[in-house]
């Protein structure tokens, strides 16, 4: 597993207003692969006009930009490089992905030959250029229509390799694998008709599904696992509401045609304000990629107007394509808490379970849920953390007052001096809202449930769940995390004395990422976990589909509404069948955590029906979200 970070100069190059050809956008850019261990000198990148005079007519178009830098980061000395000159790239030149062969630029780019643009008139062209950076010859590649090709830098079984995606126009697209024996097959028609005809031997299966559009990002890339190809990954284009993001593949070295390894989904989404606004919002686009000491530097523009980079741990890339080992093991007596037919007050359901840790024993405090569809809390002990000991004969929580009288859900626990303090969402049959309630060590653990009066954390008004407070305080308050529609939240609070709805701010800390697993909805899973580096903060997630899957942010020690790394992919899903076969199947639903040594014991519901436990590594957490530039 791996996070990704966004360079902190990003946007690296933005329109020029004083440069006609690239008023409107300066984006899609490819770096001039560097020579060596040194930084990237030079990059070509989509400049687009907003309205430049061509044929007596003004219209915008696009040309290809050759931008400078001295350290890799910024970028100057900005010139016009590849413009049309030639019929079938009358009309624009476009995305341009360069590759170095034997000191040879191969810079493949969009040529457009009609206007207004249609799908016959968009091809791929071809300019060599030398190590002057002098364009020594054009030509017109594809006589289809075609995007995005791309040469492999080494030869592949003696032939000249590349990367293509065809009707990108026409779709659905596909990305395929082209050899060529000798350099000008390239360039002639024949070669092409011909390698069109058996075009399903040349296509790798890259789209998850008929509602997708792909197209090739970077040039291939040779790692010690394989090809790394980094592409562009499209869902919804068929229905309107269309979701870019970048993705990657593993190709076999010796026969590339095969895939051998790919991310999970996508692991960069739009998010930025540069990524969401522009000529055309929300877009993230890959164009190149290169190796960088440990990192992968990934290259992409932004809402078709910003030029940008992003940087990912290329070991941790590389294994979170082809490992299986998960990051969580679940217990071997899975599930530990079922629903007792005998028990009236949890027919329904035993699952949701909050957990503290006093004296050597775990409590963990579950959902119950009875035949007539009321929530209370269940008691079950353990002592190692994977077995229960003991448990409740009867509800050890029940609503007490008209704001939780249809049922108090979903407890998290913080245990504070000689405290416990729970927040639960109560729900009176209108509006969930979060309460907290508490009880002290002594009563818990002699049975005697003497919980204080039940008191409302967040205002009638407003929808709110998946609550926890911090077990310590910060900057002299207590810091609360809650959650409001989509996004999670924090507040602090002076005191554990619960009146006059405390919770009156949203503070963000993080939001849906549209595109990701976690696009749909999220909520505070577990009451975080206090390290050197920082709080781990877990959290659940729904994408489009309706399974509920777990991620770890990392916040800031100090000051936990600083968010330095989130996980790309969910670190625990459901797998198992007690996880899919239940109330709501496809749901793992954590709610306590205890921490023993250097692992975490994860107590959570399981499709809504029983509770599991699952133990991690603190130690691997946290390694899983260092960012590339730490070591």
């Amino acid at each position: 597993m791996f996070v990704i970070e966004r360079d902190k100069h990003n946007p690296i190059l933005s329109p020029e207003v004083h440069h006609e050809w690239e008023s409107a956008g300066s984006f899609n850019w490819c770096p001039i692969p560097p020579v060596g261990k040194s930084p990237v000198t030079a990059a070509v990148y989509r400049a687009q006009s907003e309205s430049k005079l061509q044929d007596g007519v003004r219209r915008s178009v696009s040309t290809i930009g050759l931008a400078q830098s001295s350290d890799g980061q910024h970028f100057d000395n900005r010139q016009e490089f590849i413009t049309p000159e030639h019929e079938w790239e009358k009309f624009g030149c476009e995305d341009a992905r360069v590759t170095t062969f034997n000191k040879i630029h191969y810079i493949f780019y969009t040529a457009l030959s009609m206007y207004p643009v249609q799908k016959d008139g968009i091809r791929i062209a071809l300019a060599k250029v030398n190590e002057k950076m002098e364009i020594m010859e054009k030509h017109s590649i594809t006589p289809f229509n075609a995007k995005a090709m791309a040469l492999f830098p080494k030869k592949i079984g003696g032939k000249f390799a590349a990367l293509l995606t065809i009707r990108t126009d026409e779709p659905p697209s596909e990305i395929c694998y082209v050899e060529f024996e000798k350099e000008s097959d390239m360039w002639n028609p024949e070669f092409w008709e011909k390698w069109k005809r058996d075009i399903s031997l040349h296509t790798l299966n890259v789209r998850r599904g008929n509602n997708e559009q792909v197209e090739l990002g970077a040039p291939p890339i040779l790692t010690s696992l394989g090809w790394l190809v980094v592409y562009s990954h499209i869902q919804n284009y068929f229905q309107g509401d269309r979701s870019f993001g970048v993705e990657a593949l593993l190709l076999d070295k010796n026969n590339p045609r095969l895939i051998i390894g790919r991310t999970k989904g996508s692991f960069l989404v739009p998010e930025e304000y540069y990524e969401r606004v522009g000529q055309v919002p929300n877009i993230i686009f890959p164009t190149g990629a290169i190796i960088s000491d440990e990192n992968l530097e990934i290259y992409y523009g932004a809402a078709d107007t910003h030029s940008c980079i992003a940087r990912v741990n290329l070991k941790k890339f590389l294994a979170s394509m082809v490992e299986k080992k998960p990051l969580f093991v679940r217990g071997p007596n899975n599930p530990i808490i079922s629903p007792r037919p005998d028990k009236a007050f949890e027919t329904r359901g035993t699952f949701n379970p909050a957990s503290v840790e006093i004296d050597g024993k775990i409590y963990i405090f579950y959902r119950a849920v009875s035949s007539d569809n009321i929530s209370t809390f269940g008691l079950a002990t353990s002592l190692d953390g994977f077995s229960i000991d003991e448990r409740s004969e009867k509800p050890i929580y029940t609503p007490r007052v008209d704001f939780e009288s249809k049922g108090c859900e979903d407890p998290r626990a913080t245990l504070i001096k000689d405290r416990v303090h729970v927040f639960y969402t109560a729900y009176d049959g209108n509006t969930p809202r979060v309460a907290g309630t508490s009880i002290s060590v002594k009563d818990l653990q002699n049975g005697e449930w003497n919980w204080s009066t039940p008191s409302l954390i967040t205002f009638a008004s407003v929808g709110n769940k998946d609550a926890c407070i911090l077990p310590k305080k910060i900057n002299g308050k207590y810091m609360i995390i809650h959650r409001i529609d989509d996004l999670i939240c924090a507040d602090f609070v002076d005191s554990l004395d619960w009146k006059n709805e405390p919770v009156r701010t949203c503070i963000p800390l993080l939001h849906p990422r549209r595109g990701m697993w976690d696009g749909g909805r999220i909520g505070l899973a577990c009451p975080p976990v206090e390290t050197k580096k920082g709080w781990l903060f877990f959290y659940h997630g729904v994408s489009n589909t309706t399974h509920y899957r777990v991620g770890v942010a990392l916040l800031d020690k100090n000051d936990p509404t600083v968010v330095l790394a989130r996980s790309v992919f969910p670190i625990f899903e459901p797998v198992e069948d007690y996880e899919w076969k239940g109330i709501v199947p496809g749901v793992v639903f954590p709610c306590g955590v205890i921490e023993r040594g250097d692992t975490l014991f994860f107590y959570y519901g399981a499709a809504d029906l029983v509770v599991g436990v699952a133990t991690a590594k603190t130690s691997e957490l946290l390694k899983m979200l260092e960012t590339p530039d730490q070591k």
